[in-house]
Order: C-alpha cells, then structure tokens, then sequence
C-alpha cells in the first residue's frame, strides 16, 4: 500500500515517523529555541529569559519525580520511590548553580531591561508553588494569584488538595506499625503540616532502630536531601537579588529580599531535624 493511502491512526504511521524522526523534531527544539523573546535591545535580557526557562524546565521533571515518588510510597514501594527523590536532589543542584551564572548580570545591566519585565516575576512561577505544595508548604492566598487563568488555576487547586510527600511519608510509618495519632492521620492536606509530637517520636524509633526499619530511615532521609537543597536553592536566590537589585521591591510589587529572607525559617518536614538534637 502506498504510503499516502496509509490510515493516520494506524502503529505504522508511528513506526515511519520514528524511523524518520530527526533529534530537533523529538525534541520540539523549534518552539523551545524560539521562545527567547527579548522585550529590549540589551545584550543580557537572553541571559535572564534563558535561565528562568531552563529552572521552569527542571522544575517540571522534580514535579514528575515528586508526584511518581509519593505514588511509590503510598503503595509500599519505598525502593521505587528512592530513585525518583535521588533524581529530584540531583536536579536541584542543577538549579541552584543557575543562579551562579544569573549572578553575573551587574546592577547597572539588569536596570537596563528591567522595565520590559512589567509585572513578571519570579513570584508567579506556579511550578514553584505546586513543588510547594507536594512538600507540603500550603497557603491559599497562592490559588488567587492565579484565579484569571481558570485552567492554570484548576491544576494548582488540584495539586493543593493532593496528598504531600510527606504526609505520605507518614502514612507509611503507620502501615509500619509506628504509632500516629489518628488525628494526623485524617488530618486536613490542604493545611500546611505544622508537626506533630507522635510522628517525631515516630521517626526517633525509626533512627533508633535502622536495621529494623532501613527502608524508612533511607526515606528520612531522602527527604532531608530534599530539604536541604531546597533551602540552599532558596539561598543561593536571595543572595542573587540581593547582588542585583539589593532591598528593591521586586517586579510585579514583590517584597523582594525580605520575602525570600523569611521564607528561609519554614521547615517542610520539622520532625526530621528536631529529632537530631535528640538521638
């Protein structure tokens, strides 16, 4: 049969396709390589479009990661999971070592562009938010932020109501038979985990008994990893806008600096730094 009488939905369509395929077309590299729109003639304004779409990219595959890990998790798969949380600490490091070469752009350089930005901000990056919110760290004012684009707003009202990797974390301890108290259990998700004096006990019996408990002391601390680099991201963009625009607010009205200064006191999964003050 010849090619051109072939029925679209058939496998061997797919199969020539693939055959023929090119490394730009599976990689969509013409949308992706020309979406770099300057809104200025200034030379740096590509740097900072650049690295911003190359930290939303990485952010999207630790969602991916995070969201098959807290599936892995819920049904026991604690090996499974491991992998996924490794990858998610190595893409951090990714990220975290963007804002070194952000950090090149000078004062003077940005202040050239700065006004094309408009009301753009980092602050409105929505895949930062569910991240967020897969580790736990839930506030409603976020939701409003997006309530002009319905469907935006409808993906992250459904990641703000689903389970957190950590709340997940917790149900399998007491599949592990570690005592938690029912009302953690059948706690409210969409409210931020604040802690819980069972779940600390909890992970100190598992800290204190590694050989019994191995596969949830790695998970502790997988999501120490997690932790640890999210905060050291966290960090390391402080002190780039620092470096930048210093105590400026922020476009779009952010708070700039003095947000991203107390944002670095929340603890995602508290119990699992107290109870290093007490083994």
């Amino acid at each position: 049969m010849d090619k051109k009488h072939i029925d679209p939905t058939e496998s061997t369509v797919h199969t020539d396709f693939k055959d023929n395929m090119t490394y730009g077309e599976y990689l969509s590299l013409d949308q992706i390589l020309s979406g770099q729109n300057r809104l200025s003639d200034h030379h740096d304004e590509m740097l900072f479009i650049i690295i911003h779409q190359v930290s939303e990219l990485w952010m999207k595959l630790i969602l991916h990661e995070l969201k098959g890990a807290i599936n892995a998790i819920e049904n026991d798969e604690l090996s499974t999971a491991f992998k996924m949380l490794a990858r998610v600490s190595k893409t951090q490091t990714q990220i975290i070592q963007a804002w070194d070469v952000l950090s090149t752009l000078t004062p003077s350089e940005y202040m050239e562009f700065r006004d094309s930005l408009g009301q753009a901000s980092g602050f409105q990056s929505y895949q930062y938010r569910m991240i967020e919110f897969a580790l736990g760290y839930k506030t409603p004012h976020v939701l409003k932020i997006y309530e002009k684009n319905l469907t935006l707003h409808q993906t992250l009202k459904e990641a703000y109501h689903e389970l957190s990797i950590y709340d997940a974390a917790i149900r399998a301890l007491d599949r592990a038979g570690i005592k938690i108290d029912k009302e953690v259990l059948e706690r409210d998700v969409t409210n931020t985990y604040a802690g819980d004096e069972s779940v600390k006990e909890a992970w100190l019996t598992v800290y204190r008994n590694t050989d019994q408990y191995w596969d949830l002391y790695e998970l502790a601390e997988k999501l120490v990893d997690i932790e640890d680099w999210l905060q050291q991201w966290r960090f390391r963009h402080m002190k780039t806008v620092e470096r930048i625009i210093g105590f400026k607010k922020g476009t779009g009205g952010s708070s700039g600096v003095g947000y991203l200064k107390k944002v670095l006191d929340h603890r995602f999964f508290p119990e699992l730094w107290d109870i290093r003050t007490e083994l």
